[in-house]
């Protein structure tokens, strides 16, 4: 009965966002977002939107609270102590599993930008994803996309999530020192920090999503990554919130995809830059074919995260997730009106 009800909340919430209603006075001017990462590429349009003022622009006044990784992101949505999460897609999908519903209502990625690398002292025995068997390896935080990524990649050589160690290290320098030190023996990550040990030669990449070749080659198809996402009933509530929110990610995106490398270097904060500009501007150059260039999430990306998850999540269940509910396009396509 209550999944049921939560799932007549969802349909609620999508009926509202599809009946055209004009943005009008902000339900929730102030608004915080958890996120995981912050500093990394994959939140990019987050840092952008912020950073330029895009938010204040859309008369919202945001509070960021930056996580070790998504899945602490999410907890705190979960718990209360913050409205939206900025984070990996496919965590709706997993929560509806669970009976919470969540929906993402405008895109970051559309391509994960999460990369494993081994490193590069066992890179010289290292033959096929069987091989990390009894390995450690450091992910932004235990839960989050870059934990979900080794998974399913061991997953298509027979391996289960307890046959590899999972080590958080973040999303930063933290994930450098342990490679680094030799604490882990592999890196499931984030850009800068991958170009920086692949710079370095700590690693050898041996799985890359940074590009929609390479997302395809892994997970089989198109995949959404970062979004906005929220529980239905906060979207419900706050419409004209959402879409402010999703106004300014769109604009975002979209000021993304025009500006120059050099634009994008002098908008992001100084410590983003893990002190080389030119590494940086590297890490950017591989990774902005990922970054969504409208805010759409795409609905072959949704079948394919709905078809990746039960390969390592056997409590998601394909038959039972309505995949629609995980999504709505009604926000971003207003926002695509105003920011042609």
């Amino acid at each position: 009965m209550i999944i049921a009800l939560r799932f007549l909340a969802v349909m609620c919430a999508a009926a509202l966002a599809s009946t055209g209603y004009a943005q009008g006075v902000l339900e929730k001017p102030k608004v915080h977002i958890a996120v995981g990462g912050k500093a990394a590429l994959y939140y990019l349009p987050l840092t952008i939107a912020e950073q330029l003022g895009y938010f204040k622009a859309e008369g919202l006044e945001v509070q960021i609270s930056d996580f070790a990784g998504g899945s602490q992101a999410l907890r705190a949505v979960i718990g209360g102590s913050a409205d939206v999460v900025s984070g990996a897609y496919e965590h709706t999908i997993n929560m509806q599993a669970k009976g919470q519903m969540l929906q993402c209502f405008v895109q970051q990625g559309r391509a994960p930008q999460i990369v494993i690398g081994i490193s590069s002292a066992k890179a010289k025995t290292y033959k096929s994803p069987k091989d990390l068997k009894g390995l450690k390896i450091g992910v932004s935080a235990p839960g989050s996309s870059t934990n979900m990524v080794v998974n399913f990649f061991i997953a298509k050589e027979g391996l289960r999530p307890s046959d590899v160690s999972i080590i958080g290290v973040g999303t930063g320098a933290g994930g450098i020192a342990a490679i680094k030190s030799g604490q882990i023996d592999a890196i499931s990550n984030l850009d800068p920090i991958i170009t920086k040990l692949e710079q370095d030669g700590d690693i050898k990449v041996i799985a890359d999503t940074r590009t929609m070749k390479g997302t395809e080659q892994l997970l089989g198809g198109p995949m959404p990554a970062g979004c906005l996402y929220a529980p239905v009933e906060f979207i419900r509530r706050n419409p004209n919130t959402v879409q402010a929110l999703a106004n300014a990610i769109v604009h975002a995106d979209k000021w993304i995809h025009a500006a120059s490398p050099q634009e994008v270097l002098k908008a992001v904060p100084e410590a983003y830059l893990l002190g080389d500009k030119a590494l940086y501007l590297f890490a950017f150059s591989k990774v902005r074919e990922a970054i969504s260039p409208d805010g759409y999430i795409s609905d072959a990306g949704a079948r394919t995260a709905l078809k990746v998850l039960p390969t390592f999540i056997p409590e998601v269940k394909p038959n039972a997730i309505r995949l629609e509910l995980t999504y709505t396009n009604e926000f971003v396509k207003r926002a695509n009106a105003k920011y042609k």
